[in-house]
């Protein structure tokens, strides 16, 4: 059980070259990684958003390509389209950004509604549709989406659907002083310092060996249970409209197995759900009008939610490997 570890433990201290802090962001592409999920980065401006995918896409040799999203984006511009070869009298397909193993669709709250959903089918079936020809994405095929939580001027919020479709919703806060004296401190010294400047140090064969790895992860009835209470839980909230869709539960059950074995752990105990539970939740809640009022956010109410869940007992299955990490 040492192979996502050892994924995630280089890929983590590669990328800490460059970055300083938002261990959380790169814990939750990794997840991502290995789990066909996608992740929204929501930050004020100038916190790294764009770097963190850069980085973890460079640590992690994955074709990486940068969209910035603005209100004449066309979905062609995603996708790719036909383009006519007069010399050969032919069409040829141009394919777009989307080909690629990470894609930074960046400030994606700028583009139109219609251009949003050409990441739609991308994301959920991992193919497009160019003028009817359905093409394949590259494996892996990871989506990191970024926006800002403060400016909202030209801006199209993301719909219900759109955003259920991203695994984690990741807030990149502003660093404490400390770390932000250290960016300060490290970029003195190497001013050009760059996401190209740091090494790959995993390849297709370590990512496809950490995915099986993750398919083998014990799940407890009990685990099951945790989530199902959970999910249930933010439908039945007074203050929420609307809770989080069964593709929650399964963001619970995929991440949480995968959390588990970067920990070196073959089997989830419940604190995995419970700690991805405001990366998994808090994006996809629909708020009712009095919790809007009062400016009670998303991430209060998936606290709530989870400190009203009990979180039940399991021991380690005695068939499987001890922990190399703590189980609590």
């Amino acid at each position: 059980m040492t192979a996502p570890e050892a994924l995630y433990s280089a890929i983590l201290d590669e990328t800490s070259e460059v970055l300083v802090g938002n261990e959380d962001a790169i814990e939750a592409l990794t997840i991502a990684l290995l789990t066909n999920g996608h992740v929204l980065l929501e930050g004020v401006p100038g916190v790294a958003k764009t770097t963190i995918a850069n980085l973890f896409a460079h640590a992690g040799n994955l074709d990486y390509q940068r969209i910035q999203m603005t209100p004449d984006v066309l979905p062609a511009d995603i996708t790719g389209t036909h383009i006519y070869r007069e010399n050969r009298g032919e069409f040829d397909l141009q394919r777009g950004p989307v080909f690629s193993n990470v894609v930074l669709a960046d400030e994606i709250n700028r583009a139109t509604p219609k251009t949003q959903s050409a990441l739609l089918e991308a994301m959920e079936e991992g193919q497009v549709t160019i003028e009817g020809e359905t093409l394949h994405l590259p494996k892996p095929f990871v989506v990191v989406a970024t926006q800002n939580p403060i400016e909202y001027e030209g801006t199209f919020n993301l719909p219900e659907a759109q955003r259920d479709r991203f695994q984690f919703k990741v807030v990149v806060d502003v660093p404490e002083r400390a770390a932000e004296r250290e960016i300060l401190e490290r970029f003195h010294h190497e001013p050009s310092l760059k996401p190209t400047d740091i090494s790959t140090v995993i390849d297709d064969a370590d990512i496809g060996a950490a995915r099986s790895v993750v398919k083998d992860v014990h799940v407890d009835d009990k685990v099951f249970d945790y989530i199902l209470d959970l999910v249930a839980a933010t439908r039945d909230h007074e203050a929420i409209d609307f809770g989080a869709s069964p593709r929650a539960s399964l963001a619970f059950l995929h991440t949480s197995k995968a959390a588990a074995a970067i920990r070196g752990r073959a089997y989830v105990i419940p604190d995995d759900v419970k700690r991805l539970a405001p990366l998994i939740l808090s994006h996809r809640l629909v708020l009712g009008t009095e919790a809007d009022i009062s400016g009670r956010t998303p991430r209060e109410l998936v606290a709530e939610v989870v400190s009203t869940v009990s979180m039940p007992g399991i021991e380690r299955p005695e068939s499987l490997p001890v922990s190399t990490a703590d189980d609590d």
